[in-house]
Parts: structure tokens; sequence; C-alpha cells
């Protein structure tokens, strides 16, 4: 299946330690975008500020969380107002268990991030699943995404009389920023490798509803546990602004070599960092531009958002496989 080729940014650490403040760094920029009326610059913030007031982030599970746990203390150090009133936190996917199960997204995104900052977003603006509609072995994983799309999207949207023909938005996107984790298989979100939710948003059979879902309900995820809800392509695609794929470990190579079909460096810097006994440690952050493979079979590869804001931060262990196929310059910092 042929997609649109398109380009992306490449920012690699030779210390997972290190990923955080490149990830806090564009939060911050789309954060910006989201609630001011004029643009923030290059990176991820791309798009025109929207002015809106609010901004949406969904969030993946996984390790993802664990980057985020300074992300609060990181808008102090940079002399930027959070407003956290103004954040709506949903998830890009979650697993159909209660939010105290060791599976929840949710669960682990209010352990590492939330936890802390929890008092000051009010609480109808963090989307959990609507766990009266959980069963032990029943649960209509339908049911539950048209449930989630209609609670977090529905105030967005505004359907007029002719039905969803004609959806208008109250907000340039419905998602302003994406953060994503990735799999040794490709899978990002609960949406898998030659599944028919993937193959059939992707343009290749299934009913014209489905191509429409913003949220999907899986019975048969091939990781357990199988029934999940999920954003779609669609939604990542078309309606959301920034998309950010955070991925680290040798695990991630082969993935990143399909996906990515140029790959350009065109910064390095580094960093020095204060270790015990008072030694100094230095690190370098490598920034490339990327072409992002058209033909990939990987659904973390088939993410283009229109608004051409596509940024993928690793360490180095994830990037070993990669070609670079030409060095346009460098900045020692």
């Amino acid at each position: 299946m042929m997609m649109k080729q398109q380009k992306a940014r490449l920012t690699t650490h030779t210390s997972k330690d290190l990923i955080p403040a490149t990830l806090h760094s564009l939060i911050h920029e789309s954060f910006l975008a989201a609630t001011s009326s004029t643009n923030v610059g290059d990176g991820a913030g791309t798009g025109a500020g929207t002015g809106t007031g609010s901004f949406y982030i969904a969030l993946s599970g996984g390790s993802l969380p664990s980057f985020l746990r300074s992300l609060p203390q990181s808008f102090v150090d940079a002399g930027i107002d959070p407003q956290w009133n103004k954040w709506h936190v949903l998830l890009a996917d979650e697993r159909l268990v209660p939010s105290t199960h060791d599976d929840s997204n949710l669960g682990a995104v209010k352990k590492s991030f939330l936890a802390s900052v929890m008092p000051m977003i009010p609480s109808e603006q963090i989307y959990g699943i609507d766990e009266s509609l959980l069963e032990e072995d029943t649960t209509d994983t339908s049911a539950m995404a048209s449930e989630y799309q209609r609670r977090v999207f529905g105030p967005i949207l505004s359907e007029e009389e002719h039905g969803d023909e004609n959806k208008k938005m109250r907000k340039p996107f419905l998602v302003d920023c994406a953060l994503l984790g990735f799999g040794p298989d490709g899978h990002t979100c609960s949406l898998f490798p030659n599944h028919k939710l993937v193959v059939h948003q992707g343009g290749v059979g299934g009913s014209k509803s489905e191509s429409k879902l913003l949220v999907a309900g899986i019975d048969d995820s091939p990781k357990p546990p199988p029934k999940r809800i999920t954003l779609t392509l669609l939604t990542l695609n078309e309606y959301t602004r920034d998309v950010i794929f955070v991925g680290a470990g040798e695990s991630k190579c082969e993935i990143l070599k399909d996906v990515f079909d140029r790959v350009s460096l065109v910064n390095m810097r580094n960093t020095c960092t204060i270790g015990s006994g008072s030694s100094t440690n230095s690190s370098e952050v490598l920034e490339y531009d990327v072409v992002m493979n058209p033909s990939t079979v990987y659904p973390c590869g088939m993410i283009r958002p229109v608004s051409d804001s596509l940024h993928y931060v690793t360490d180095t262990d994830a990037t070993k496989s990669l070609t670079v196929n030409k060095r346009i310059g460098c900045a020692m910092l």
C-alpha cells in the first residue's frame, strides 16, 4: 500500500537519560502553539497557533509515561506557565481493564505523570474509559469506543442536522499533540501490522462507517489483553497537529530502518552533565531530516499528519541500523 511521502525530524541521544529533555521541549512548543494566537517557530508546534485556550494531548502506555515524570518541573525550568486547567488528557489507546489494573495505560500515566498535577487538571478533562461498561469476558469494544469518541471529541465537533458528513470542528485539530510509542513489531497505539483496522482505514476493504471512525474497538489484539480501544489512523493523520514518537533500545532498529527511506544528519550537539565525584560526562544529541518510506507495512510508519509535524525521539541504540545518506552540517555546542 503506497502512502504519501512525508518528511520528519529524528533526534537521537547517546544516552537514554537525555530523551526527556528533548521530548519535554517539543511538548512545550506544542502547548504554546495550542494556547497562543501566534506561531512558535519550527519543531513540534509548526502549525499556526490556535488560540483556543485548550490543549488536547494523547498519551500512549508502555515505556512512554516514564519519560514524563519530570515534565511538570520542565515547564518551571523553561519559565512557561503550563496552565494545567487548560489540559485535556486522553489516551491514544487503552486496554479494557479497570484503571487500577496493571495493564491499564491510564494507571501508568497517573503513576508516572498525572499524580502530581491531577489536582490542577479538572477531573472531567482526564479521559479514561467508562468502566461501567466493562464486563469480564463480554465487553462490547465497539460500544466502549463509541462512548469514548462521543465524550472526548463530541464537544469539539459540531454536527449539522444532515449528519456527520458535514462535521465542523470548533478547533483546528481534535488532538494538539500525540505522544506515541512503537513496538518491535511496528505497532503503535493498538494499531497492529496487517490488522483489519489498519488495512480498512488504509483504503482496502471495510465499510464506509469503519473508515470514518475516530476511536475504534479491537477484540483480537495480538498482544494481551485482547480487548482495547485505540485512536485510528484517520484521527492521527487528519485530525492531530503534532505527532511525536518515542522509542529506545536495539529492538527498534529494524522498524526504524524500514519506516525511514532517507536519513540526513543536519545537526550535532554535545551536552555535558555532572556525574559522581564531580566528573563531567559528555553526550551527543544528533538531529536528522528524514524522508519516510511511503510503502511501509508498519502502522508506526503510516502516521503522516496533514500538518507535516512529525518527530521521532530515540536513543542511538534504536538507530544503529540506519544508513545516513548525507551530512549537511553540524554545530558543536
